[in-house]
């Protein structure tokens, strides 16, 4: 075998050029392990597993256990693990992962996809810890019963309870539950019954049927009739208005379809998140350093608020697009929104912010709800993307699942 040999200067250009790559991410997890190892420290103090949510008024703000973001910051101590193999995240991870036991048995909201499968999940899938498998499948059990067959499709909210309840909804479906579909696709890996992927595709093709314009931008809320399967509206919960495009619904519909195509390989779902990536960057309203405005649509732009956390998880999305298609594109728009993040912008000073890595994230403005704060959610697919362009960078897939 023959070996060519680079010059001196070419291996200098090389590492001039890798280097910044490997480096953001090294910078990366040295400020995490400052950020997180106060807030595991907080949020473990005394006698009872707190989980923390976001930093208000100077206060971290912690949640139940069936919140719906319970289990982002489990997830986020599983990914700090994975970044440095130091068991230290490991063991926390698991006391943030197993105070959310009861939650496979959840059945009153959609969400138990994000709570279950980012901690149960991500721990399985760096420990394969014994029971793990068990609790996921029967979160997908729970998941499973809010299936309205007439419809296709797997009702977010329940319309009678809440704030919901003033909506005048029979089966409001967002975009969000996207998100919550892997964990249906890995019960049907684990179990071989196929009934959960179905109902995962079953939902994922009444969504794109339903849930998008013509230029591929998404609704926030489809709200069906579960007895007839009709449409009875299209309107926003937390967007600026029900036609405006909430830059977070976009977020997960680009993330929400990609996976869909990794675990059934079909070409739609694919062709769906690279319209969505088309429409994202295409869009006038895109900032320049693209991290986006918490709604496209919003009157106020450019004097509103930014969201870090859609611009994390859209990176996320792009690095496994990027995986399927080989688009440099992709990885060149999520290079420059994790560049983006990890600046002083958006990226918090040592000792500030709670402990929370990323700052100006925004959870719902009309229900005056977590407004340019930090969020669990925005940290955890932040790092999550970071493991993904390193996979990338090193010749590996992007997810490792």
């Amino acid at each position: 075998m023959k070996f060519k040999f680079l010059s001196t200067l070419a291996l200098a250009v090389i590492a001039a050029q890798c280097a910044p790559e490997t480096d953001i991410i090294k910078d990366n997890v040295e400020n995490a392990k400052v950020q997180l190892k106060s807030l595991v420290e907080a949020s473990e103090a005394g006698d009872t597993v707190r989980i923390p949510s976001t930093f208000k008024d100077g206060e971290i703000v912690y949640v139940p256990t069936d919140d719906w973001v319970s289990g982002f910051f489990a997830g986020t101590l599983w990914y700090m693990y994975e970044l440095t193999g130091d068991e230290y995240w490991a063991e926390h991870a698991r006391k943030q992962t197993e105070v959310l036991d009861t939650i496979q048995y959840l059945k009153w909201h959609h969400d138990i996809g994000f709570m279950i499968y980012d901690s149960y999940g991500n721990g399985l899938r760096l420990k394969n810890i014994d029971g793990y498998k068990d609790v996921i499948v029967n979160a997908a059990k729970s998941l499973s019963t809010r299936f309205r067959p007439r419809a296709g499709v797997i009702q977010s909210w329940d319309a009678d309870k809440g704030w919901q309840g003033t909506r005048g909804w029979k089966c409001p479906v967002i975009i969000d539950n996207m998100m919550n579909l892997e964990l249906l696709m890995k019960a049907t890996e684990f179990t071989g019954d196929s009934t959960y992927a179905k109902i995962a595709i079953s939902h994922a093709d009444q969504t794109m049927k339903n849930h998008y314009r013509p230029d591929y931008s998404t609704y926030h809320v489809v709200d069906y009739d579960p007895e007839t399967g009709e449409i009875r509206g299209r309107c926003t919960a937390q967007g600026y208005a029900d036609e405006s495009a909430w830059a977070r619904g976009q977020a997960w519909s680009i993330y929400g379809y990609t996976v869909m195509f990794r675990y059934t390989g079909d070409r739609k779902y694919l062709e769906r998140a690279e319209v969505v990536a088309d429409y994202l960057f295409n869009n006038p309203n895109m900032p320049e350093d693209l991290v986006p405005y918490w709604d496209f649509d919003c009157p106020d732009i450019p004097d509103t608020y930014r969201d870090a956390s859609s611009a994390a998880i859209i990176a996320s999305a792009l690095y496994e697009l990027y995986g399927f298609t080989e688009i440099s594109l992709y990885k060149e728009k999520a290079d420059k929104m994790i560049e983006s993040l990890s600046s002083s912008a958006y990226r918090a000073a040592q000792g500030t912010n709670g402990g929370f890595i990323l700052m100006h994230s925004v959870g719902s403005i009309p229900h005056g709800s977590s407004i340019d704060v930090p969020l669990n959610y925005a940290d955890y697919y932040f790092l999550e993307a970071l493991i993904r362009k390193g996979n990338i960078e090193k010749g590996l897939a992007p997810v490792n699942y």
